[in-house]
């Protein structure tokens, strides 16, 4: 077992796009081996390569009866039905907010073996596909809440006993949630 430490917020490695992977070799059947283990001992329903500092777009998921992972991942909304629901992430430690995000979706990457891979999701599934690729560009979940409660985030961020005092700003997501701007 291979658990890596979380960056936390305030690291920039998670306010970067990450990179595309083109190899799949021995170095990406190990991230993968990495992001499992340290996914499954911390109890997370998702983790992304630039969670332990590695900017490729990569991550594995176990979530509801789904689990596995996705290299170069991509999401489609399978209708524009939306739910509202309670979100938290690893690198943010002991924080959940209600979040919009599509209520199901398809998502299409590849595996380690760079065989294709197609998961469909809804409610919790789909909410972890599109936090974990949120994550592969560089926006984190407090960046889809409303002002006054992405507010209060960054205000109880500040207090946090893991918080280092290093505030990088709001992300703007590729990846809207209404077809405009977020």
């Amino acid at each position: 077992m291979t658990v890596q430490p979380i960056r936390l917020f305030g690291d920039p490695v998670l306010r970067t796009a990450a990179a595309e992977v083109v190899d799949f070799d021995k170095e990406l059947h190990t991230l993968v081996k990495d992001l499992w283990d340290t996914m499954e001992s911390e109890g997370g329903a998702g983790l992304a390569a630039p969670q332990l500092g590695v900017g490729l777009r990569v991550f594995t998921y176990h979530c509801d009866s789904a689990e596995g992972h996705l290299v170069n991942p991509t999401w489609t909304a399978l209708d524009e039905e939306v739910q509202d629901g309670e979100e938290g992430c690893l690198s943010i430690p002991g924080m959940y907010y209600d979040c919009k995000r599509h209520r199901s979706v398809v998502a299409r990457g590849w595996n380690m073996h760079g065989e294709p891979v197609e998961i469909e999701g809804s409610d919790m599934l789909a909410r972890c596909l599109q936090h974990e690729t949120d994550h592969l560009d560089g926006v984190v979940f407090l960046d889809r809440l409303d002002a006054e409660t992405r507010k209060a985030a960054m205000k109880a961020i500040r207090e946090a006993d893991w918080f280092d005092g290093g505030m990088p700003a709001i992300k703007q997501s590729p990846h809207s949630l209404f077809g405009g701007a977020v």
